[in-house]
């Protein structure tokens, strides 16, 4: 189902985003990036054990995470969170936001169920460019092993043992 320019606004404006990050400065810019982009309903808790809190409480549409946090890292949250058997909302999607840019951590964020991954300092356009992507392409949930989450865009070779393949002619060994 395609959604309208204006289907999508009224979808952005209705939503309830929850914002965790142990930084308040970072939660006051996020929580501005949202409303600039039509988001009505911000909340926001500033570590891992008060988000789960606050997303048992307010059953969120989207939860904004921040990877470092006090108490309960943002990993250890994702898991929770992806407990089907454990969590009473392990279908919420969440968009990581992180200052770590490497493969490996977007990578295990999303072997861990993050639906959407974005590195700190975010813009308005990239976070609800994530917002529009969750609402206008959902992917299922999937249980696959240990794994629950949304359904993978693709599989990812594991970085540390997949074999390195260089050419022949390369001057690099």
């Amino acid at each position: 189902m395609i959604l309208s320019k204006s289907e999508i606004d009224a979808q952005v404006r209705s939503l309830s985003v929850l914002v965790i990050d142990d930084s308040q400065y970072m939660r006051k810019i996020v929580r501005n990036l949202l409303l600039n982009v039509g988001v009505k309903e911000v909340y926001e808790a500033g570590d891992g054990v008060s988000g789960l809190e606050t997303i048992r409480t307010i059953e969120p549409d989207i939860v904004v995470l921040d990877w470092e946090l006090p108490m309960l890292n943002g990993a250890e949250m994702v898991r929770i969170v992806r407990s089907p058997d454990v969590f009473p909302l392990p279908h919420v999607p969440i968009i990581m936001l992180s200052s770590h840019a490497d493969r490996t951590r977007v990578i295990e964020a999303s072997q861990l169920g993050v639906n959407e991954y974005l590195v700190k300092p975010v813009s308005a356009k990239s976070l609800h460019d994530r917002i529009i992507s969750i609402l206008a392409n959902p992917r299922p949930l999937v249980r696959m092993g240990d794994y629950y989450g949304p359904q993978p865009r693709r599989q990812f070779p594991d970085p540390v043992r997949s074999p390195r393949i260089v050419p022949e002619d390369s001057p690099v060994k």
